[in-house]
């Protein structure tokens, strides 16, 4: 595109060079997320431009509504509506930034609503699964009495994989509770339960000193082979691994215990802020989402069940 003439006016290209900008200086966005707003924005300015909007003041709402809309009906690889609403979302910050500079007068994007996003229960595995899980682990060499130590964490604490990692020898308090650190730093005491218990036990004596060995001196509580801290991607490889052996039939994700720990609880009666507190939730609204959960669990066995349910 060209700038338009003779009026000094604002380019789209020029107006996306000068956000992209802003969003990398000035706010410090990652290297990643900078990549992607230029993506769904250089997409953007060629719709526009194909337009034969030249300016970004020549932008109208109708057009920012249609290029919502071409997103989604293209003939080319239409966008799912997760994508619709990041793409979108760069379009209003566009417009959002233009306004803020003095490029135009009104904010022609900031009536648009991206697609409404289906609801993402989490996935949680069943009881007998976790069993075969942890089962899986079983075993005398370092490597498994470590996995099962951290699977028996994950499982009993629903811990996150990154705060799980994160622990020191030292936040395992006593024999019934080990101390969390979730997001912001925030901490909170979880209990073990009796097989996590058993389970660290059987860690700290028998295979911990073997990989601490190999390493310099680390107060972290799960280390790798070379004794250094286990990383995120190699509890991951673990979880993956077991899942493998356990012959599961279904994909698990670093969060899959964590999701499982939550459901089971509920499923058992358990109180939802009680397990909102266990999971470090700031609010009772983010764990209410696994009382859906339970609530299909009990819709399909009552279907399933009852005579006079269909």
């Amino acid at each position: 595109m060209t700038p338009s003439g003779g009026g000094g006016e604002t380019t789209v290209e020029e107006a996306v060079g000068r956000f992209l900008r802003h969003v990398t200086i000035e706010r410090g966005l990652s290297v990643n997320t900078a990549a992607a707003y230029r993506r769904d924005l250089t997409l953007y300015a060629t719709f526009v431009g194909e337009a034969g909007r030249a300016s970004v003041a020549d932008v109208t709402s109708g057009d920012v509504t249609a290029f919502a809309v071409s997103l989604a009906t293209r003939d080319e690889a239409p966008l799912k509506a997760s994508s619709i609403a990041r793409v979108l979302s760069s379009v209003r910050g566009l417009h959002r930034f233009a306004l803020e500079e003095a490029l135009v007068e009104t904010d022609v994007a900031v009536t648009i609503r991206p697609p409404k996003l289906p609801s993402r229960l989490p996935k949680a595995i069943s009881i007998a699964q976790v069993e075969a899980l942890l089962a899986a682990t079983d075993g005398d060499e370092p490597s498994r009495v470590r996995d099962k130590a951290l699977l028996e964490l994950l499982y009993a604490t629903g811990a996150r994989v990154s705060e799980a990692v994160s622990l020191n020898v030292d936040d395992v308090i006593d024999d019934d509770v080990v101390r969390l650190f979730g997001k912001g730093n925030k901490q909170r005491i979880v209990p073990l339960g009796r097989y996590a218990r058993a389970a660290l036990d059987a860690y700290l004596v028998r295979a911990r000193p073997v990989f601490a060995e190999r390493g310099a001196s680390t107060p972290a509580l799960f280390l790798g082979v070379r004794g250094a801290r286990l990383s995120r991607q190699n509890a991951w490889l673990v979880l993956q691994g077991a899942a493998e052996r356990a012959g599961l039939g279904v994909d698990v994700s670093p969060h899959t215990l964590r999701h499982s720990f939550a459901t089971h609880l509920l499923e058992g009666g358990a109180d939802v802020r009680v397990v909102q507190e266990l999971l470090g939730h700031s609010s009772v609204a983010t764990t209410q989402i696994y009382t859906m959960v339970t609530a299909d669990t009990l819709r399909d066995m009552y279907t399933t069940a009852h005579p006079r349910s269909r």
